[in-house]
């Protein structure tokens, strides 16, 4: 079994401030019309895997399509922290680059496809 780690992140303003507990097997791409627009590379998380720690309210949320998945951003630097996925409503995708000191070599990536998803 992998050892968790705690991670904090934020947006770029740092208004928006959260933690997060993984254990890293795998980090992911989606090609859905979104995320391949923000090119984020995001590690998947339980929801009680992660707190938000400041700035709730400077979160804004994006949805589209079926409005199932919750894309937030901040509303002062635009930056996109993490969403709500929409196949697996409790788990978040995290924008691993928004992690403090994270480093994704050697982690094995998993391209999803979300562009066929209806």
């Amino acid at each position: 079994m992998s050892k968790l780690h705690t991670f904090h992140g934020s947006c770029h303003c740092e208004a928006v401030t959260f933690e997060i507990d993984t254990d890293l097997h795998e980090l992911t791409t989606c090609d859905c019309s979104i995320c391949i627009r923000k090119n984020a590379l995001m590690v998947k998380v339980h929801e009680n895997a992660m707190r938000i720690l400041s700035g709730a309210e400077q979160l804004t949320t994006y949805q589209f399509h079926t409005n199932t998945a919750e894309h937030y951003f901040c509303k002062i630097c635009g930056i996109y922290p993490f969403h709500r996925k929409r196949v697996t409503p409790d788990y978040y995708g995290v924008n691993v680059f928004c992690l403090e000191g994270f480093d994704p070599t050697d982690i094995p990536v998993r391209a999803t496809i979300g562009k066929g998803m209806s």
